[in-house]
């Protein structure tokens, strides 16, 4: 069976890690995660982009070689991976021989086909996006910010007839509506290919880089970092092996809108075709994280470290966060205020007052042993009927990527079970000395705790370890499948519930 092949954009060595890196990454894990509750075989890749003419000015500053600035910078993007409870399979650095040895085999077959020829290029070169640019780039006769200090050069370098592909790729699209995800994105690449292309310089000289990895047909030259970075999707997977069927075709590049057009949707495509490898099912491309407004920026100062946050809040309630403020595919704003709500409010006050009020009067009235239902009147009707509803909208809205309507209603089945304690009140019932009251006190106390059991099952993709908790509270094993878990059962009877425990204390005053 070949596996669900998941992978994030890797991670430019130039930078740190940043609220729009952890959003990413933590939206594949998710995708991951429900994928493997489905039963799916999951391989799931992220990793850092090392080459390139930026790590070597940092390295050079730094004092170190760029091979020592990416180990450095390594370290730090595989620790936010661990503190944020990435579940990848892999973690490619371009740096590496097997990543090396699979451009080299691209680029010779390239070159062997004819699709990769020498020129002289006299223009314009941006050292901050590391790419040469056309006069329709300025805008009102100007450079955007994005390009930083753009300079006039003149040089030798190779170039890939990406030209002579772009009614294919014109084509292609047009006959593959759900290639770009979510499918309004696929207008801008649609206008970007209305102009005719520029064939994409695909070299870069030594003597002006020479970190990064050399062309196998002209040792003078270095391969231009967005050519280099875009095979690690199937360098990391075998190509050219038995192995790589496994997991190739990619069912999802998940990416961020910056870098859907040009790179993704056109390069890669064409990349691809041009090797006879065939493409990626589908880009899951995401927004931005913006502050009042504005796309966060270093030079604005409103970079958040998501790590300070996860270190604060814990790394479950940083997840819940991003998957529920984000529609996917759309731009969504952060505050500290925003976030400090929906901890206190969601987590704190709707679902972690739930587990504590369950087993506190658990341990009250019960003996801290879950007993069976033995009453269903109305209020257990509803409180099932929601469940089972609640259930199969969550996972229908997980598959479609709408994870921020799943976790909504999700949550409104938990401020659910809430109001079904209140209209129960086992307080009251645990003083009446009938039979008939006991036997609703038993089945509130047992629908409580088979509701929670069930919203824990259905928040595992999201929030692993606060799943895994509840469950284990709540004398259960940990979901590994949907499969028989999301759907309203009986089998906590008799389990023996944990000792009291907040799950989202309140955070300390500053």
């Amino acid at each position: 069976m070949k596996n669900f092949y998941i992978t994030t954009a890797i991670d430019y060595a130039n930078g740190s890690p940043h609220l729009g890196h952890a959003y990413e990454k933590v939206l594949t894990d998710v995708i991951a995660r429900y994928k493997r509750l489905c039963g799916k075989p999951v391989y799931f890749l992220t990793g850092l982009d090392e080459h390139g003419q930026k790590v070597q000015q940092s390295a050079k500053k730094a004092g170190v070689s760029p091979s020592k600035f990416c180990d450095e910078q390594a370290e730090k993007f595989t620790e936010m991976c661990s503190k944020l409870a990435i579940s990848n399979d892999d973690y490619i650095r371009t740096s590496q021989p097997r990543h090396v040895k699979v451009v080299k085999e691209i680029l010779q077959k390239l070159f062997d086909k004819g699709d990769i020829y020498k020129a002289e290029y006299k223009g314009f070169y941006s050292a901050r996006q590391e790419q040469f640019l056309q006069e329709k780039d300025r805008v009102d006769g100007k450079w955007p910010e994005i390009f930083g200090e753009v300079t006039e050069i003149s040089e030798s370098n190779y170039f890939f007839k990406i030209r002579q592909y772009q009614d294919w790729l014109v084509d292609f699209l047009d006959r593959n509506d759900d290639f770009i995800f979510p499918r309004f994105r696929a207008k801008q690449v649609k206008e970007f290919l209305k102009e005719p292309l520029n064939d994409l310089c695909i070299s870069r000289p030594k003597e002006r880089l020479e970190w990064g990895i050399e062309l196998p047909f002209d040792s003078a030259y270095v391969t231009y970092v967005w050519f280099d970075a875009l095979v690690n999707y199937i360098s990391a997977v075998g190509y050219g092996t038995d192995e790589f069927s496994k997991n190739w075709p990619a069912d999802f590049h998940v990416i961020g809108k910056d870098i859907l057009v040009p790179p993704h949707s056109v390069y890669w495509p064409i990349m691809l075709h041009a090797a006879g490898i065939e493409l990626p099912k589908s880009l899951l491309v995401h927004g931005w994280w913006m502050s009042s407004g504005e796309k966060m920026s270093k030079s604005l100062g409103n970079i958040v470290n998501p790590l300070d946050l996860v270190g604060k809040f814990g790394v479950d309630a940083f997840r819940y966060f991003l998957m529920r403020e984000m529609n996917v595919g759309q731009d969504s704003d952060f505050s500290f205020d925003l976030f400090l709500t929906r901890y206190t409010s969601d987590l704190g006050n709707d679902l972690g007052n739930l587990l504590s009020r369950l087993l506190n009067m658990g341990k009250r009235y019960c003996g801290s042993k879950v007993p069976a239902a033995e009453v269903e009147g109305d209020f257990e009707r509803d409180l099932k009927e929601l469940a089972d509803a609640t259930s199969g909208e969550v996972l229908e809205l997980y598959e479609g990527m709408q994870f921020h309507t799943a976790l909504e209603k999700t949550f409104n089945f938990i401020r659910a079970i809430n109001r079904y304690a209140e209209q129960r009140a086992p307080w009251k019932l645990a003083k009446s000395a009938s039979e008939s009251d006991l036997a609703a006190l038993n089945s509130t106390i047992a629908n409580m705790a088979e509701g929670l059991r069930l919203s824990a099952v259905l928040i595992a993709p999201v929030m692993p370890g606060v799943s895994e908790r509840i469950l284990s509270l709540l004398g259960a094993e940990k979901a590994e499948r949907f499969d028989g878990n999301a759907k309203w059962s009986g089998v906590l009877a008799g389990k023996t519930l944990g000792q009291q425990e907040i799950l989202f204390p309140r955070p300390a005053a500053e």
